[in-house]
């Protein structure tokens, strides 16, 4: 597995990178919410490790974005002391797949782990997003419209997979940004050009067009009918 600890505690974090690395597991650490958020939601972790009382940002705030703005499911499982059944509550509307309360057994920890992980894969066996004759599988990367390869970037490729998870809701510039480069956009409009290249490859040789820009607000792709995307 590779994990993503959130954790401001540098004893817990040293005893569960001893504990998991021995087993063979990859781990990162984040010692604080804003740089566990940034891992998060940047890198490809099977599951997150993550503390409720952390400097710059809380668990719950930190999961809460992480779900809402960044639209991550990588499972979450809450490592805390708060263990009173409000927080409980809390915890899991913010978007946790599980919670477990200090003190704690490892092999617990590690159990759990490995049922997330598990439950995870059984989930993502095939994932396909559609929106009318566009489709894109999220496992192999491959987009294609009409039965149509479509040659995508990397970057119009990410763009694609976020506007098609929010068909036909729209999807803000700055979501868009935060998708491609986290918090640190490059300078000048890359977005604008890089959904230029996206609508070229998707709308240009076909005369339905789905990409739909919205003044002020960002972008959003959908039928004219407004079916929703969904995976497959």
């Amino acid at each position: 597995m590779h994990l993503l600890v959130v954790e401001d505690n540098r004893n817990l974090t040293a005893n569960l990178f001893d504990y998991f690395e021995a087993r063979g597991h990859v781990l990162d650490a984040a010692p604080d919410g804003i740089t566990g958020l940034h891992l998060a939601s940047t890198q490809p972790y099977d599951v997150v490790i993550l503390d409720w009382m952390l400097p710059r940002m809380d668990g719950p705030e930190l999961l809460r974005r992480l779900r809402t703005e960044h639209g991550s499911d990588v499972p979450v499982i809450m490592l805390t002391a708060r263990d009173e059944l409000p927080d409980k509550i809390q915890g899991f509307r913010a978007g946790a797949d599980d919670y477990l309360t200090k003190p704690f057994d490892l092999p617990e920890l590690e159990v759990r782990l490995e049922a997330l992980v598990s439950r995870r894969q059984g989930r993502a066996r095939h994932r396909v997003l559609e929106v009318a004759d566009l489709r894109l599988d999220l496992d192999t990367l491959e987009a294609t419209r009409a039965g149509r390869a479509l040659h995508l970037y990397p970057a119009c490729r990410k763009l694609l997979e976020v506007l098609m998870q929010a068909s036909p809701a729209a999807v803000t510039r700055q979501r868009l940004e935060q998708a491609l480069w986290g918090d640190d956009p490059p300078d000048g409009d890359m977005l604008r050009s890089h959904v230029y290249e996206l609508r070229r490859s998707v709308d240009g040789p076909f005369p339905q067009k789905l990409i739909q820009t919205l003044p002020r607000t960002g972008y959003r792709i959908a039928a004219p009918s407004g079916e929703q995307a969904h995976a497959a």
